[in-house]
């Protein structure tokens, strides 16, 4: 007789079933949110991913992620400048959002406890797969967050700036967008805090036909926190996403992006940068359906690795039955600093169509020496030349973003980075 038995709990796996029954009834949600709750927290009693999970072989969960705080109540984050002056600012701080929402117009802002209570967030709380570890951990504990819609044609002159700040304990937030037909906006989606932290956060964005978004979600957490988040979007008729991502902190990080192209004409560009140092684990994983004929994506990350710290790219791209004209481009280039350091990419491409151009690479490689001499010869020192060498390396996808002020913001902190880690 065959017995399957399962396996005994981790501390943190334990530790989250706790939370979620002493939290149980401050948790906002109609009777169909509290469904999905329920749904997802027998996830988690199933198990956290291991490495027998292929979309997690690179990040076991149920081992690296060794303990989880408790929700502290008495954690006050602080909200901070934004990355660009003049941006209009909503906060998140320590999982709640402010009562008092900005007045932009064109604009609309609602605090997504509201949409809990009144069940009209519960169809979004939808698990991606069954893999979906951080959207059921986000599920069972998300208590706040902000829907933000922009109406057909607004075009935004500055940014929106995205807030999710923490001091400490757990954090769970949603942030759904919806970008209407023919608008233009900036969106900078901030994630730092200052605490010893576990925190989920998951942003939804809807693309109208011709919409053009640039997202940029800059991650800037302690060594001291653990950072799961989910990007999904579903690009429309016409419209263009730019998603870039950088990661620059963390102790463990794992950054899923999930995309759709569900109109002809949809243009998807991802750039990101893995800013790794110490002994952290950053994974960014993608998903990227071209599921309609005449769509385009190209996707380009950038890595540097110092210290001990260990990195993973992967990137898959599906291209339907349906999709014929797909151009799909993917690359995945890594700048080993160290011995100890390490990175893992792991490009896919699966597709049913026949008549498309879809192509990835990766390539690894560590600072040339040549270089290195030519500017040392100069009168450079040796940090400061392997410093320009480190930003030459990555600047090429800051740039692609063409905006000044947001190219120098992003600039400084690869700066600030280096400084202390190069």
């Amino acid at each position: 007789m065959n017995m399957h038995t399962q396996p005994q709990r981790t501390p943190a796996e334990t530790a989250l079933i706790d939370a979620f029954g002493d939290r149980l009834s401050l948790l906002p949600g109609d009777g169909a949110v509290m469904l999905k709750r329920d749904d997802a927290i027998e996830t988690i009693k199933h198990g956290l991913p291991t490495r027998r999970v292929e979309s997690w072989h690179y990040t076991d969960l149920r081992r690296l992620l060794n303990t989880v705080p408790d929700f502290d109540p008495a954690a006050m984050a602080k909200a901070i400048a934004p990355i660009v002056d003049g941006s209009t600012v909503v906060s998140i701080l320590n999982g709640k959002s402010d009562p008092k929402v900005p007045v932009l117009e064109g604009v609309s802002f609602q605090r997504l406890s509201e949409k809990l209570v009144d069940g009209s967030a519960a169809a979004g709380l939808d698990p991606y797969g069954s893999d979906d570890a951080i959207g059921a951990l986000n599920t069972a504990f998300v208590a706040d967050g902000y829907f933000v819609d922009i109406a057909d044609g607004v075009e935004l002159e500055k940014p929106v700036e995205l807030q999710n700040l923490q001091a400490g304990g757990q954090t769970h937030v949603r942030l759904p967008v919806r970008v209407g037909a023919g608008a233009k906006a900036v969106i900078v989606e901030r994630q730092t805090g200052d605490g010893a932290a576990l925190g989920s956060s998951v942003s939804q964005l809807v693309l109208g036909e011709g919409a053009e978004v640039t997202w940029l979600i800059v991650q800037e957490q302690p060594e001291t926190a653990t950072h799961l988040a989910q990007f999904k979007a579903h690009i429309g008729k016409n419209a263009k996403l730019t998603l870039f991502v950088m990661n620059a902190g963390g102790r463990l990080v794992r950054q899923e992006i999930m995309v759709r192209t569900t109109g002809e004409g949809a243009d998807f560009k991802l750039r990101g940068i893995n800013l790794l140092a110490g002994d952290t684990h950053t994974d960014v994983t993608m998903v990227l359906d071209h599921a309609v004929p005449h769509t385009t994506s190209t996707e380009i990350i950038r890595n540097v690795v110092t210290g001990k710290a260990r990195g993973v790219f992967q990137g898959r791209i599906n291209v339907h039955q349906y999709a014929q004209k797909t151009n799909a481009k993917m690359a995945c280039n890594t700048l080993l600093l160290s011995d100890d350091g390490e990175f893992s990419t792991k490009p896919e491409l699966e597709i049913f169509a026949d008549d498309v151009i879809c192509g990835h690479g990766a390539t690894v490689t560590e600072i040339d020496h040549d270089h290195l001499f030519y500017l040392m010869a100069r009168g450079v020192d040796e940090k400061s030349a392997r410093g320009l060498l480190v930003k030459a390396f990555v600047a090429e996808v800051i740039e692609e973003l063409d905006d000044e002020a947001i190219v120098e913001a992003l600039e400084a902190r690869l700066d600030g980075w280096f400084l202390a880690h190069g």
